[in-house]
């Protein structure tokens, strides 16, 4: 350990001599508090820190220590469901121990080290290793599994790093510690296995190959299952303004996403903002097992009050330990909320090192930090034999909520799914509001294979809505000008579809019990009945029907959920017309209920033809 003195304090930056023989980022123990930084720069025998703590009361000549490892995080069972810091204090420990604010210096432990987890070592390499048989000390080898929460089975490996020729000695099945030893290789250079690891927060942990983005990461979010799809392993950025949504989309897609891990990164957000998630998450109901949301979350607070060099190393904090999930076979699915944030810290420790800032401020690297930590997500095979992945949704908040600000044109060169934010959507109440017009997925045509097998009408009604889309979008600037009346019969049909997908197919109610969440199949077809109402209604404009027949138009039967909701909705006095109940059938048919859909397919379509049948025989006359 080397020990030198500090000689310069520039708030969360100080510059301490007799480090010169340190390493970089090799975390350094600063004061009489032991407050904790980070080597960033290395100048001569002068060493440069940010530290990520309160730094109120540091003086000059005060000792800094460095203790000759890089900054890391403590990986193994006790991670789930627990709430910490950028530097991976557990902040509910903290907070039982010394109240609601946290002192320059204090630790704790990131798992509890009193706590006896039962492990199970793994069946094949107990018996083989019981036969005497050679087992080499590879990475990734399971040497045997804890039930970490109800949801979430802890898999205890060997290391990426580790040493020694063959695997030794296991642990046999029993109650252990973090810190009790399970395994021990042999060899030139022997290595003992403790149940808990240590790895560095900004190095990538290895797979054994990466793999194609080829399954979808299912929201039941329809807007972006089906319009702008994630794949497992992929990156999102979701940009807007204030009050557009970012937060609260983040959450539906945390509660509902087909992901096995959850890891919620609030960096830099308002105190309020992740108060709600720290009170809010615990509350929320997984809807695969029942249970508690939190048995497969992982939530890391820093506020914007909290120092900011820690909010800077918080996102590096929460990829290692989805790394950690990802090793064992894990789908895990990161929230960085926001981005933006972090690299207004970013901007703000490069001020303080006096290095020379580049686009509004933001250091010149700014696109190089932003590749590293989206660059770490990504669809492998690991070294366990299991496919895992690890998929990050960050949130940017661009001032005024204008895209071309640095952070979130960045982003758009690292990231291949853009969920752009619209506030005049937002304040209309549409959510979730992500603009069909300014966003894309470049993974389309990736997990095309796998919604095709899911219906295999995907493909097309996806690219008919979208073109329908854009063509309103095209007809409102004319409507604008001489408004609806004078467009013929046609471009208004296309008016008139557009707005059944916004409301029937694009926007969803969080607290309706059935639209919440939309399984990938009613998806699909909720879409395939849309565009087939508008193919064949311009069918029946053709032979000369006008638009307010088709608007008109009513079934001749009802599934039962539709008539209690048409009974409420026309106070029983006239049934919902075809149009209308097209728009309904996202909350009124049941995510099971598919011959529900079926039924009013074959009602729309004899409805449709009647008339078309109808026009047909006056244009033979």
């Amino acid at each position: 350990m080397l020990e030198g003195r500090i000689k310069r304090i520039s708030g969360p930056i100080i510059r301490a001599s007799g480090l010169g023989q340190a390493g970089l980022f090799d975390v350094v123990e600063v004061g009489d508090k032991r407050i904790i930084g980070e080597i960033v720069r290395l100048e001569r025998d002068d060493a440069v820190i940010q530290v990520y703590e309160d730094e109120t009361g540091l003086r000059i000549g005060a000792a800094a220590v460095s203790t000759g490892r890089p900054l890391s995080v403590r990986l193994g069972p006790g991670m789930i469901g627990t709430i910490y810091d950028g530097i991976q204090r557990p902040l509910e420990t903290l907070f039982n121990r010394g109240g609601a604010f946290m002192a320059s210096g204090d630790r704790g432990e990131p798992l509890d080290t009193t706590k006896r987890w039962h492990f199970i070592p793994d069946p094949g390499l107990a018996v083989a290793l019981e036969k005497g048989e050679r087992i080499p000390a590879k990475p990734g080898i399971i040497l045997g599994r804890v039930k970490e929460t109800e949801s979430v089975t802890c898999a205890i490996m060997t290391p990426p790093d580790v040493t020694g020729d063959v695997i030794r000695e296991l642990a046999a099945e029993g109650d252990y510690t973090c810190d009790a030893i399970i395994a021990r290789t042999g060899g030139d250079t022997p290595q003992e296995i403790p149940l808990a690891q240590w790895w560095p927060v900004r190095i990538p942990r290895p797979s054994a190959e990466r793999l194609l983005p080829d399954e979808p990461l299912v929201t039941g979010q329809r807007v972006i299952d089906l319009f702008f799809p994630l794949s497992k392993g992929g990156t999102s950025a979701i940009p807007g303004g204030f009050g557009t949504g970012k937060t609260m989309t983040q959450h539906a897609i945390a509660k509902w996403c087909d992901a096995d891990v959850i890891i919620y990164i609030g960096c830099g957000e308002r105190g309020n903002e992740m108060t709600d998630v720290l009170t809010e998450f615990p509350e929320l109901t997984d809807p695969r097992t029942g249970r508690s949301l939190m048995e497969r979350t992982i939530l890391i607070a820093n506020t914007s009050n909290m120092p900011v060099a820690a909010r800077e190393v918080s996102i590096y904090t929460g990829v290692t330990l989805a790394e950690f999930y990802r090793d064992m076979g894990y789908h895990v699915a990161i929230m960085a909320d926001s981005t933006s944030r972090w690299a207004e810290a970013l901007r703000e420790l490069s001020g303080r090192m006096e290095e020379m800032p580049a686009e509004e401020g933001f250091p010149a690297y700014l696109p190089t930090r932003l590749a590293e930590f989206y660059e770490r997500a990504g669809r492998v095979r690991a070294f366990s034999g299991g496919d895992g992945s690890v998929s990050i949704i960050g949130a940017v908040s661009p001032p005024g909520g204008d895209f071309s600000e640095p952070v979130t044109q960045h982003t758009k060169r690292f990231i291949r799914c853009f969920w752009a934010l619209d506030r005049d959507l937002a304040n209309a109440r549409h959510y979730p509001a992500i603009s069909w017009i300014d966003s894309y997925s470049e993974y389309a045509e990736e997990v095309k294979p796998w919604w095709e097998r899911v219906n295999p009408q995907w493909a097309q009604v996806r690219q008919e809505a979208l073109d329908l889309l854009k063509k309103e979008q095209r007809l409102a600037e004319i409507v604008r000008l001489i408004g609806p009346d004078a467009l013929p019969d046609d471009q208004r049909m296309v008016l008139l579809t557009a707005d059944i997908i916004k409301d029937g197919f694009l926007q969803q109610n969080s607290f309706d019990e059935v639209d919440m969440y939309c399984v990938p199949a009613k998806q699909v077809r909720l879409l395939e009945l849309i565009m087939n109402f508008h193919r064949r209604a311009l069918a029946c404009i053709k032979l000369g029907a006008p638009l307010i027949k088709i608007t008109g138009l009513q079934g001749t039967k009802t599934s039962g959920s539709e008539v209690k909701e048409n009974a409420e909705d026309a106070g029983g006095s006239a049934a919902l017309t075809i149009r209308e109940r097209l728009a309904r059938l996202k909350s009124s048919v049941p995510n099971d209920a598919a011959e529900a859909l079926t039924e009013f397919e074959s009602e729309m379509l004899h409805a449709l033809e009647e008339l078309d049948r109808s026009y047909r025989a006056k244009e033979t006359l």
